[in-house]
């Protein structure tokens, strides 16, 4: 049995841009945190690990049932970084070879797409294997533990974005033209619930 993937569902953000918390909204029937939530589970990866911040208790109520964990990230203010950092220290116990770090206002993600991207770094084994959307590659992603150190060294407001530019080419890809749908801004939000269903 291969070594497991853990996965990070990071939503410790405040949400300012949208002017209320958008992991709550109501996406078919649920919340766009619980869909994610769903989604992450449906993909095989585990251990899981949702990372709060600005809500900690409405969000476990979100996932409560399902086979995740939930750690609070007191430093949320300072940015992506700590949780990145706080998920990672809930996962080492499982000594994974890699994880899946993915957000929850990517809502046209797929379990097939974070599956897709596991394999491809078991085939490739690559150090990150990362999701192409227009001209940016990012999160979702996989990074294996070669390159934990680096991504506990990120600070403040670096995400995995900047990890992924770093190793330039040797990130493999994989395609994922909706991930440039996220839902940071009321406008987002519409156009998301305008989207036909799949």
């Amino acid at each position: 049995m291969p070594t497991p993937t853990a996965l990070l569902l990071l939503a410790a953000g405040a949400s300012t841009r949208m002017g209320r918390p958008k992991q709550l909204l109501p996406y078919r029937g649920r919340t766009l945190l619980r869909h994610a939530a769903e989604t992450a589970v449906a993909s095989g990866c585990g251990p899981i690990v949702l990372v709060t911040g600005a809500l900690n208790e409405a969000l476990a109520t979100e996932v409560a049932g399902l086979p995740i964990r939930t750690v609070h990230n007191p430093d949320w203010e300072t940015g992506m970084a700590s949780s990145i950092r706080a998920g990672l220290a809930a996962v080492q116990a499982a000594k994974p070879a890699a994880v899946v770090i993915m957000l929850s206002d990517q809502p046209l993600l797929t379990p097939e797409l974070l599956r897709q991207l596991v394999q491809q770094q078991r085939q490739t084994q690559a150090p990150i294997v990362a999701a192409a959307y227009g001209d940016t590659l990012g999160v979702p992603a996989v990074f294996t533990e070669t390159v934990f150190p680096e991504l506990l060294k990120l600070q403040g407001q670096a995400g995995a974005g900047r990890l992924i530019a770093s190793h330039g080419p040797a990130v493999e890809r994989v395609d994922f033209p909706a991930g440039l749908l996220d839902v940071d801004t009321p406008a987002q939000y519409a156009a998301l619930l305008r989207e036909p269903d799949l």
